[in-house]
């Protein structure tokens, strides 16, 4: 049978050592080369029920893009992924494969076999793609006439794709971005050394030449209204993600020393504290860093302390290492790197010293009972388990939540109780006709991919609901 001659692992992939890159923002991965992707394009069944589609939130034709490199022919498969991904190159990078597309595939269910490295397929066909500008087909619109005018706010992952979807049905867009550079998380949130400037900026140039129209430094609520964008567009898309950081606030928090993940990575990555003294953004290091969770944000937060000139940088999380949300992929790369971890560790208080700079973290054991509404077992103190780390920085990154400006400013939308914006699961619609919603504002913080897979969807929403206007 075919399947027996499929090697069991993955083709290698060159990365920086680790004794390198924790010192440097440079890219950790450093993709496969033309020979390795048709290598490892060789690995894929082709098999006829196409699990790994299914797990993809936006249902790339993941068999079609890898025959397509299996047959040499990049420029086919650049225009398969891009048919269905606006963002090839950054899904390629930063998309939790392996419990998507990769989670489903049918050679990694094979005994002993490692899955089709899809994600590292797709950031060489990106990569490659924009190595050769002149391969790929020039974007038509799918009207000479716009449509409609779409006003999208937000232009993070999920409206930066209904944006480029709508503009490729024939409409006229305009994101509102109320920070100095588009992108939102894909900017802000992720390190360079995952997903680097100059990709996010190389793919948004491409949905900008669709012919989106981008303004930046607007925040809707405050410079603009809804009511002006209802005034003067047929539809409106509300993707502002779950930009606003959540604190423990325990005793010490307010400390100096003490950061949210959401300050640190954004000073880091979109004021680029990292070239300081070339961007004049400074950002305070101490020798000793601990970073509160165990997300990707987390070891985001703690790989970057590194890299800064930390000489110890640790994360402590309430949980066990099973039931991390991080991926393994990230949570490899930190370890390599020389963080130190503190499983089933909950913080306590942060102690100050005279002058009120965090100088350690009073930390509590903690053992795991039932589960609970996530799933995951309870975490249960230990009482009497008491121990302190020095720490002169510390991060907290527990997670986000929704921004009230725009919500504030905006009260006939209707909110869930967690306040977030309740739209329909189907067609993304809001409590208000011709507002629509999707991404973090709306799940919570998430993947990329899923926000991606949002803007998909409310994009053909609004292709319909428009339609339907004009008909009647």
């Amino acid at each position: 049978m075919m399947a027996l001659n499929i090697p069991k692992n993955k083709t290698p992939i060159a990365e920086q050592e680790p004794e390198i890159r924790n010192h440097n923002f440079k890219e950790v991965v450093l993709g496969y080369t033309l020979e390795e992707a048709i290598t490892e394009s060789n690995r894929c069944l082709q098999c006829l029920t196409h699990p790994c589609v299914a797990g993809c939130p936006v249902s790339i034709d993941i068999p079609g893009f890898i025959l397509s490199l299996r047959k040499n022919d990049l420029g086919e498969s650049i225009k398969i992924l891009k048919s269905y991904n606006n963002l090839p190159a950054v899904c390629g990078r930063v998309c939790p494969q392996e419990s998507q597309c990769e989670g489903k595939c049918t050679v990694g269910l094979m005994k002993d076999h490692e899955p089709v490295a899809i994600g590292k397929l797709e950031r060489f066909v990106a990569d490659w793609a924009a190595s050769h500008e002149e391969i790929e087909e020039s974007p038509q619109l799918v009207e000479s006439e716009t449509k409609g005018k779409v006003a999208v706010i937000g232009a993070g992952p999920s409206g930066l794709t209904v944006a480029a979807d709508l503009a490729k049905r024939g409409y006229k867009v305009k994101i509102f971005e109320a920070l100095h550079e588009p992108g939102g998380v894909l900017i802000y949130g992720i390190p360079e050394f995952r997903l680097p400037k100059t990709i996010v900026k190389r793919e948004i140039r491409a949905i900008e030449e669709l012919g989106v129209e981008l303004e930046k430094d607007v925040v809707v609520g405050k410079t603009l209204t809804p009511e002006e964008l209802k005034d003067e567009y047929d539809a409106i898309y509300i993707g502002t993600g779950a930009g606003t950081p959540r604190f423990m606030n325990i005793p010490g928090t307010n400390l100096n020393g003490v950061y949210s993940a959401s300050e640190f990575l954004t000073r880091i990555n979109l004021m680029h504290a990292y070239e300081f003294p070339k961007y004049d953004t400074p950002i305070r290091i101490g020798k000793r860093v601990v970073v509160v969770g165990a997300g990707n944000v987390a070891m985001d937060g703690s790989r970057s302390a590194l890299r800064l000139g930390a000489e110890k940088s640790m994360i402590i999380y309430r949980r066990s290492e099973k039931e991390m949300p991080a991926r393994i992929e990230e949570y490899h790369h930190a370890m390599e790197e020389g963080i130190e971890f503190h499983w089933l560790t909950n913080p306590i208080e942060y102690i100050g010293d005279e002058n009120g700079n965090v100088k350690s973290v009073r930390c509590l054991k903690m053992e795991l009972g039932e589960p609970d509404a996530s799933g995951r077992r309870r975490p249960v103190p230990i009482e009497g388990s008491e121990f302190t780390i020095e720490a002169d920085t510390v991060i907290e990154a527990i997670g986000q939540t929704s921004n009230k400006v725009l919500l504030s400013a905006f009260p006939e939308l209707k909110l869930n109780k967690r306040g977030y914006i309740e739209a329909n699961s189907e067609t993304s619609a809001t409590s208000v006709e011709g507002v629509y919603a999707g991404g973090d504002i709306v799940t919570g913080a998430a993947t990329v991919i899923l926000a991606m897979g949002a803007g998909k969807k409310s994009a053909q929403a609004i292709d319909e609901y428009l339609g339907s206007k004009k008909k009647a």
